[in-house]
């Protein structure tokens, strides 16, 4: 009897060892998908002028190498975390896994842009099935009193990813390793998936939500389509000549938009699982925050693409040279967002978010400045007061921007408002890239495109380029002070009770927390 005590105490020791372990090793593979999937949003648009160069892409095909892997996320959120609700999280995470790491394959191998644009679209729509999983397996892996450390790990990973991607893009750009070139930022992710889903299936445990809502398939078939029918012709209406069927698209584009609002209402009536709730929508502060997070993406998919190209085809950069110019962005953002949420915040509301717009505005106004005093000589060093302005304004509004828009949300409604929330984002930065089609790509003209213009054009083509930049930036600076008046619409602060409750990152239905999908910060 006395020695069975410490054997006891010894076998239970054991059991919590392994337990334990089994709950870092869960996390680890879920953090690495997370990061997986951040970092490649953010190396893409380095290897951008590589892939354009090397494939021959259009402008246009350029932009839906980035927009169709906004464009398939966003659409695909909401469902793939009711998919996970309903068929098991682990199911659906180890699924799209491997989809996304089959994605990868194929964009690295991709024969032409073609193939390349359809493999990214396929990329989204897994992470899509990907990535809603993520702070759903944490919260029903880890006991409560160890959550809050796991859910650091994880603001720290997405932290660290939004850094790091853009300098692991420039650095496997420009090492072009074993002479693949652009490559090399897909095939990175085959050994990563692989090991991941071979972790997964051995160490996550499943789970599925005891009341899951239903899978609106024709709601998502009606967005997919409106938004479609007004990104497709934006995008490829300059490269066609502006024709009349695009315009006829676009101008149908709302009444489908209408006919879903139509279609989701009904469905609300009828079984309760639409793929929107609209009567959200009914909250000013979220329809307000939804109006901020559409227009602040849209601002953000212009800048980031029309900033990689104005650094690598207009001022001759190198992709690791615009890469490290990029740091000084990314740290003021990251460094920005912990200051805003942990301390101002919770003191000054949403002047802080406010001030965030207005201090980007000014790096705006500062980069503008300076790309049409220097022109084709602008130097790294003088850019980095515009990049400290965007990084730290930024910083202010994506971190504490969801908390503040969903606030006045009914605390059990507040899962699907962030799942719309970061749909919102996604959208709005597909949209931005189809935007650069007028702001900036209709400025650069066809001197741009591969063999539009000889060697002896070098000069006025860089100029070009410079001045298109200088054109989409006016762009951005006009709706980012759109985004400032909408801000006044959100409330002056958010209740200490709310934030409290928010404090641990809930797992919204059909997509991540608001650290997870911040905007791109690629350069």
């Amino acid at each position: 009897m006395t020695t069975s005590v410490p054997a006891a105490h010894e076998t239970a020791a054991a059991a919590a060892h392994a337990a334990g372990r089994r709950r870092r090793i869960a996390l680890a593979v879920v953090l690495t998908a997370a990061f997986m999937d951040l970092v490649d949003a953010t190396i893409v648009n380095i290897a951008i002028p590589s892939i354009q160069r090397d494939t021959g892409a259009t402008f246009s095909a350029v932009q839906w190498v980035t927009a169709g892997y906004a464009l398939a996320f966003a659409l695909g959120l909401i469902t793939g975390g009711r998919l996970g609700d309903i068929h098991g999280r682990k199911k659906l995470f180890l699924l799209g896994m491997g989809g996304f790491t089959l994605a990868s394959a194929l964009c690295g191998f991709a024969a032409g842009p073609e193939m390349l644009v359809g493999a990214r679209v396929l990329q989204g729509a897994m992470a899509a099935l990907m990535v809603p999983q993520v702070l759903a397996i944490i919260h029903v892996t880890f006991p409560a009193h160890e959550r809050g450390k796991a859910f650091g790990m994880f603001g720290a990973v997405i932290g660290l990813g939004a850094v790091c991607g853009p300098l692991i893009g420039a650095l496997l750009t420009e090492g072009n390793l074993l002479g693949l070139q652009w490559r090399p930022i897909f095939l990175i992710n085959l050994p990563v998936g692989i090991a991941g889903i071979l972790l997964g299936r051995r160490f996550l445990t499943e789970s599925r939500a005891p009341r899951a809502l239903r899978v609106d398939l024709i709601g998502t078939a009606l967005a997919t389509a409106g938004l479609l029918m007004l990104l497709y012709p934006l995008t490829q209406g300059r490269e066609s000549g502006w024709p009349l069927w695009g315009f006829v698209s676009m101008a149908a584009s709302p009444l489908v938009l209408a006919v879903f609002v139509r279609y989701e209402r009904a469905k609300a009536r009828k079984d309760g699982s639409p793929l929107v709730e609209l009567p959200l929508f009914k909250v000013r502060t979220f329809a307000a925050g939804a109006g901020v997070q559409l227009t602040f993406g849209v601002v953000s998919g212009l800048f980031f693409l029309v900033w990689t190209l104005h650094m690598q085809l207009g001022l001759g950069w190198g992709p690791l040279h615009a890469g490290l110019t990029g740091v000084p962005f990314s740290l003021a953002c990251s460094a920005a967002a912990g200051v805003s949420v942990q301390r101002l915040v919770p003191r000054f509301g949403r002047k802080v978010l406010q001030a965030g717009a207005l201090i980007m505005l000014s790096g705006a106004l500062v980069y503008l400045w300076e790309a049409g005093r220097y022109g084709t000589a602008l130097e790294s060093w003088q850019l980095v007061p515009a990049m400290l302005l965007m990084g730290a304004g930024m910083g202010l509004i994506v971190a504490p921007i969801t908390d503040t828009a969903i606030s006045e949300v009914p605390a059990e409604h507040s899962g699907s408002a962030s799942g719309i929330f970061n749909t919102t984002g996604q959208l709005g930065m597909a949209l931005g890239l189809g935007l650069s089609s007028v702001a900036f790509f209709g400025v650069v003209g066809d001197t741009g495109q591969p063999g539009g213009a000889g060697a002896g054009a070098a000069d006025a083509l860089r100029t070009s380029f410079v001045d298109a930049t200088t054109h989409a930036l006016w762009w951005v600076c006009g709706g980012l002070v759109l985004v400032f008046g909408l801000l006044f619409l959100l409330p002056r602060r958010i209740r200490a009770q709310e934030a409290a409750e928010r404090a641990e990152p809930a797992a919204p239905e059909g997509g991540a927390g608001p650290e997870q999908r911040q905007p791109a910060l690629v350069s």
